[in-house]
C-alpha cells in the first residue's frame, strides 16, 4: 500500500556530486520522518542521514559537511544532495520511511524501505 521509488544513483568521479531522490506513495496518512541509509559490499547497513518532522536532522560524521538531506513534504519527497564524492560512498543507498498509512479508517504506523539505488565512486 506504499511504496518508496528512489532514483539519481550513478557513476561519478571523486570530487563530483550526485542527488538522489525518493518519492514515497499509496495510502499515507502522515511521515514522521524520512532519510537515506548506505550498504556497501560486505559492511552493514548505515544510517547516511535523516530528517525528522520535530528535532534536528542527523548525519552520519563521515557524510557532515558534504551531504545535505532535504525534505518536500508536499510530495512526500525526500533529497540527497551529495557533493565532494569519495570513493568510500560508494554503496547501495536506501530510502526510508517511518510514516502512518491509512486503511479502512485504521492508521498503522511502520518503517518502509525503497528498492536501493546504487551510487559508485570511482578514484
Amino acid at each position: 500500500q506504499v511504496q518508496l521509488v528512489e532514483s539519481g544513483g550513478g557513476l561519478v568521479q571523486a570530487g563530483g556530486s550526485l542527488r538522489l531522490s525518493c518519492a514515497a506513495s499509496g495510502r499515507i496518512f502522515s511521515v514522521n520522518a524520512m532519510g537515506w541509509y548506505r550498504q556497501a559490499p560486505g559492511k552493514q547497513r548505515e544510517l547516511v542521514a535523516i530528517l525528522p518532522n520535530t528535532g534536528n536532522t542527523n548525519y552520519a560524521d563521515s557524510v557532515k559537511g558534504r551531504f545535505t538531506i532535504s525534505r518536500d513534504n508536499a510530495k512526500n519527497t525526500v533529497y540527497l544532495q551529495m557533493n565532494s564524492l569519495k570513493p568510500e560512498d560508494t554503496a547501495v543507498y536506501y530510502c526510508h520511511a517511518d510514516l502512518y498509512s491509512e486503511y479502512n479508517r485504521a492508521y498503522n504506523r511502520g518503517d518502509y524501505w525503497g528498492q536501493g539505488t546504487q551510487v559508485t565512486v570511482s578514484s
